[in-house]
């Protein structure tokens, strides 16, 4: 009685992994446009609907971001400020102040005329205030939902 127990068991393990495999091939074959399939055999949901950070950024620009970031890391008082300090907050209005001024180095420099410092740095602040405004903005969505000044 127990060997037959114990070789109903196994049959049953065996009946429940084939009928598994092949529950898995017919939701593959339903769903073939949302797997990939490697040639090793490893499976993975598509990447439709994901964002493509890899695609949507480009490393020269961030690490020249990088660059100035930490160029700017420096305070007139001679210390060296946390690379995250932006993210405390400042208010928004310090942000489009000085975007608006960096903004009118990048036309200036655009048109062919001298700005303050270079293109790229003129660049990189007016990407640090966008950052920081869109920053503020995001915090207040999760405190606030979908209140915006």
């Amino acid at each position: 009685m127990e060997l037959k127990s114990w070789k109903t068991c196994w049959v049953n393990y065996v009946r429940s992994k084939q009928q598994n495999r092949e529950q898995s091939r017919k939701w593959r074959r339903e769903n073939k446009e949302n797997i990939r399939i490697f040639e090793s055999g490893a499976t993975r949901d598509s990447n439709q609907n994901k964002l493509d950070y890899e695609g949507f950024l480009s490393p020269l620009v961030l690490k020249r971001y990088a660059e100035y970031m930490h160029k700017h890391r420096l305070q007139s008082d001679g210390k060296l400020r946390d690379s995250d300090n932006w993210q405390r907050g400042m208010p928004k209005e310090e942000y489009i102040k000085s975007a608006w001024r960096h903004f009118i180095d990048w036309w200036m420099f655009h048109r062919g005329y001298e700005g303050r410092d270079t293109i790229e740095e003129a660049l990189c602040a007016l990407l640090f205030n966008t950052m920081g405004y869109m920053h503020e903005l995001e915090k207040e969505k999760l405190i606030i939902p979908n209140q915006h000044k």
